[in-house]
């Protein structure tokens, strides 16, 4: 593993964790939109992340030994519509929205859900800005040492 790696794969996680942040934000923004522009209500979005540059299977990889296994980050392989959560059925008849009984189809956001995965990303995203830290730490402490 080369002396940068590990500030990719940090690097790789902080950003695949901002952009998951965005997304939360995008949810809760949204978390009252009846109609989109295809007329039906908003559908929360959810990341997906996977190994970046992978050429093998991950149990592949970890079956070998572990000084051949060189980590290249993560990334985000997309990003998908919540169609398993059903929005939520809210009686309102005054709603432009409502159907015929008086019903407006709201989106499948739990602002409850998305705050708690705002915390999980936030703390993913620290967790890899200080292993970034160590990492510059130790490369400032290794070049420190060849300079005395």
């Amino acid at each position: 593993m080369g002396m940068f790696s590990a500030f990719d794969i940090n690097a790789s996680g902080m950003t695949a964790e901002r952009f998951r942040m965005d997304i939360i934000a995008q949810n809760v923004a949204n978390a009252e939109t009846t109609r989109t522009e295809d007329g039906t209500p908003y559908r929360r979005k959810v990341v997906v992340f996977k190994e970046r540059n992978s050429q093998t299977p991950f149990h592949q990889v970890l079956n070998k030994a572990r000084d051949r296994y060189s980590g290249s980050g993560v990334k985000v392989s997309g990003v998908y519509e919540d169609t398993w959560t059903e929005g939520n059925m809210v009686y309102d008849p005054s709603h432009p929205d409502a159907d015929e009984n008086g019903y407006v189809m709201y989106p499948n956001v739990s602002t409850i859900t998305e705050m708690t995965n705002l915390i999980d990303a936030s703390r993913a995203y620290e967790a890899n800005a200080t292993a970034f830290d160590a990492s510059k730490n130790i490369a400032t402490t290794g070049l420190n040492l060849l300079n005395s």
